[in-house]
């Protein structure tokens, strides 16, 4: 994945109160800790990214 793959993960949720996106996925401090210290940084390999496309199968199927 290339790219913020936050912005098409199914975890990422936006909040009318504070006008703003959030990762909903309840991370405790040591799983974040160590996703912070990989090599290659978070954002390019958080554990729990889920492809929230729902349209995707159906595309795929098309062809």
């Amino acid at each position: 994945m290339s790219g913020n793959e936050c912005d098409t993960c199914a975890y990422f949720a936006y909040d009318e109160e504070f006008d703003e996106y959030y990762c909903s996925v309840d991370v405790d401090e040591d799983d974040y800790a160590r996703m912070m210290q990989e090599e290659t940084g978070y954002r390019n390999r958080c554990p729990y990214w889920v492809n929230g496309d729902e349209y995707a199968v159906v595309r795929h199927q098309a062809f």
